[in-house]
């Protein structure tokens, strides 16, 4: 009883492993600044555990680092860019992207962006 158990729970883990691998890669970056202003670069997602990822964005100059996680068609990351910390939140979409909303402690007002997959 108890193998089998500890089967049944390895392939239940096997899809959430799978969808971690599956949100690895390189992304295009499209957003919005809080003032409305675009930005673009590139961003890149690693998996490191069945539900956790790291993710780098790069956009201009700036470069920013996250720990990140996914959750069915959710996905979060925190990041901290220079000295501020931020939170985005993405809805994954049927043809692979990310559509998010991003902020940055203590400023008012959110941003938006959207990975497409390269």
């Amino acid at each position: 009883m108890k193998h089998a158990l500890v089967g049944l729970m390895m392939i239940g883990a096997l899809p959430a492993a799978a969808a971690a691998q599956n949100i690895g890669g390189r992304y295009t970056v499209h957003g919005t600044n809080f003032d409305g202003s675009a930005y673009s670069g590139e961003a890149d997602i690693k998996a490191i555990s069945a539900s956790t990822c790291q993710i780098v964005w790069t956009t201009g100059s700036t470069t920013s680092n996250g720990f990140c996680m996914r959750n069915e068609d959710a996905f979060a990351a925190g990041y901290v860019m220079g000295k501020e910390i931020g939170l985005v939140i993405y809805k994954m979409q049927p043809d692979g992207s990310l559509k998010g909303l991003w902020t940055i402690t203590g400023k008012d007002g959110m941003g938006t962006e959207v990975l497409t997959p390269k």
